[in-house]
């Protein structure tokens, strides 16, 4: 079969179509390095906002920084002030304590010594003369408590827990079941 003219005129405007796309992507390389440029352009401003933001967090964080500095120093110095206070306190407390503990001794030592004679009477001059001298010791404990400062008080009660340890357990158990019998007979109505 020999070709027609018909035949290869078909495949002419065949080709034409293809030139047409062509055309095109000429025109879209064009376009392409535009929004390439746009594309770098916004990354850039990007960049320079997010080193504005930094820089702006940055110097926040300082101010915030100073500020909790300032007020960290005024919460020291309260507390200082307060411990000082309670310290003070405290100080108080104990010669207040010392003063009551000594006047108690005393006094307990008086009474002892004004029951000696009715003792001497009713149980003899021997156990009169033992509660004279237990009256005269309390008496001097009394002084000595009363001369003393408070550090010198709570060396000599260091010592003694040191010497006989087993002395100074029983003394506070003892103690601590006196002060929770006061207290057990103060709060109930039996």
């Amino acid at each position: 079969m020999a070709k027609t003219p018909a035949a290869t005129s078909k495949s002419a405007p065949a080709k034409k179509p293809a030139a047409k796309k062509a055309a095109p992507a000429k025109a879209a390389a064009p376009a392409t390095g535009e929004a390439k440029a746009k594309f770098a352009k916004a990354i850039e401003e990007a960049r320079a906002g997010a080193k504005a933001l930094t820089s702006e967090a940055s110097a926040k964080a300082g101010a915030y920084k100073e500020q909790l500095a300032a007020k960290s120093g005024d919460w020291v110095e309260e507390a200082k002030d307060l411990a000082g206070q309670a310290k003070d306190r405290a100080g108080e407390l104990a010669v207040e304590g010392k003063a009551k503990t000594s006047d108690a001794i005393a006094s307990l030592g008086k009474i002892v010594a004004d029951s000696a004679p009715s003792i001497d009477e009713k149980l003899g001059t021997r156990y009169g003369d033992y509660a004279r001298t237990a009256a005269r010791s309390m008496q001097e404990t009394a002084a000595k408590i009363e001369a003393k400062d408070l550090a010198e008080l709570g060396e000599d009660a260091k010592d003694f827990v040191r010497r006989k340890p087993g002395v100074a357990i029983g003394i506070a158990a003892a103690f601590g079941f006196l002060i929770s019998r006061l207290f057990k007979g103060g709060s109930s109505e039996d």
